[in-house]
């Protein structure tokens, strides 16, 4: 049995670590293209938001088909998309094709990252060792993002922007065949009573705690999406050049590594809910901390360290709340409702900076957004009531 989950968890790290590693290394190409096309920023910003809006709207749908059919099919598909998606980056155009290239990338992200990747995971580990299994998966995106950042700075450096995403988009391909470590029937779930899908989507919008999971995981998309698009221009705007952006993007990756699993293990530990309060309340303190001091290389790499520390590791937390309060039998699909939170919160940050940007001329507001915005999340988990359903908790835990 054991063979078979390290094998399903390998797989789901190398195929998290490609989708989440070039997904996070987008925000080196806004000020390449926009340069080079005449465009402003809001057009690569309103591209990234998209992306994240269309991953959280499909997530929902994907892990649906994953839930009902197993994953991996969705995730070759997804990786196909995303492929696609890169390619169309690099066309010339008035801003369209940004457009059609972000809403690829969201639909292949929908089918390759977290909520069917995580949904899988989830089902086939046992409750007692659940949460740092989806960190170590989770920890495949960090390390993908620690080398995905230097693979696309040096193949921008040597070859350009747009020749640079058609190799990333070859790159991205390796999903489709990874994606056979992840496939076969739904394996695992839960042991209670059986619910139908649509009655597993009804109790779950009917718990109030499900709608505080995705008021507070805004927050979480928000912050990922204004940081990885807008940090490399915000510190070009500072007068530092491009290798910065480039080693603090990877710094965070690097961080994020022990983050990710390290949050994991905590949410086996203690409760998640109070993990993920003070998560966020930290994230607050780092944002505060990072705009009160002048800005060097020093504090850059202290903040992108810092904050990479919280990176990825609410997503096994409320992953793995979602499996412990709802059961598994339908965790992608649920995890994909509350994704749609995090993405919405994706699209805004990094769409809401770029439009901020070209009518105020600085992040300013944006980072005094994210401190409130964390503020506000820690308060919003705080209250969760982490109980499993009834139905499960009469099995004695949940599954």
């Amino acid at each position: 049995m054991w063979n078979r989950i390290w094998i399903l968890i390998v797989c789901a790290a190398l195929i998290m670590g490609l989708s989440m590693g070039f997904r996070q290394s987008l925000g080196l190409f806004l000020s390449p293209i926009t340069s080079a096309q005449g465009l402003g920023r809001e057009a690569f910003a309103l591209a990234m938001g998209l992306m994240n809006l269309v991953w959280g709207l499909a997530s929902p749908f994907a892990g649906a088909v994953a839930d009902r059919y197993g994953a991996g099919r969705v995730a070759a598909t997804g990786g196909a998309l995303y492929g696609a998606g890169l390619l169309a980056l690099s066309w010339t155009g008035d801003g369209a094709q940004l457009h059609i290239g972000g809403v690829l990338i969201g639909l292949g992200l929908s089918g390759s990252g977290f909520t069917v990747i995580l949904g899988a995971v989830g089902r086939a580990v046992p409750e007692e060792k659940r949460s740092a299994a989806l960190g170590l998966v989770t920890m495949g995106g960090s390390i993908g993002q620690f080398a995905a950042l230097p693979y696309t700075h040096l193949l921008i450096e040597g070859f350009g922007w747009v020749w640079s995403l058609g190799l990333l988009a070859l790159t991205a391909l390796l999903i489709v065949p990874l994606s056979g470590g992840v496939a076969g029937r739904p394996v695992g779930g839960d042991a209670g009573p059986a619910l139908s899908m649509g009655a597993a989507i009804h109790e779950a919008c009917a718990v109030r705690s499900f709608w505080l999971l995705n008021a507070g995981f805004l927050v979480c998309g928000f912050h990922l999406a204004f940081v990885a698009v807008h940090l490399p221009a915000f510190l070009e705007d500072e007068g530092f050049e491009p290798w910065l952006a480039a080693a603090a993007l990877t710094v965070i990756g690097i961080a994020n590594i022990a983050g990710s699993y390290g949050f994991g293990l905590l949410g086996d530990w203690y409760q998640k809910k109070s993990v993920l309060s003070g998560l966020y309340l930290a994230r607050a303190l780092i944002f505060l901390a990072f705009v009160a001091m002048p800005v060097t290389e020093v504090s850059v790499l202290v903040f992108s360290a810092a904050i990479g520390l919280t990176w990825l590791g609410t997503v096994p937390l409320t992953s793995g709340l979602v499996g412990h309060i709802f059961g598994t039998t339908y965790m992608s699909t649920l995890f994909g409702i509350v994704f749609v939170g995090h993405q919405l919160g994706g699209f805004l940050g990094a769409w809401l900076a770029g439009s901020a940007y070209d009518a105020l001329g600085s992040y300013d507001a944006m980072w005094t957004l994210s401190i409130g915005l964390g503020v506000l999340s820690a308060l919003l988990h705080w209250p969760i009531d982490e109980r499993p359903m009834p139905r499960l908790a009469a099995r004695g835990s949940a599954a």
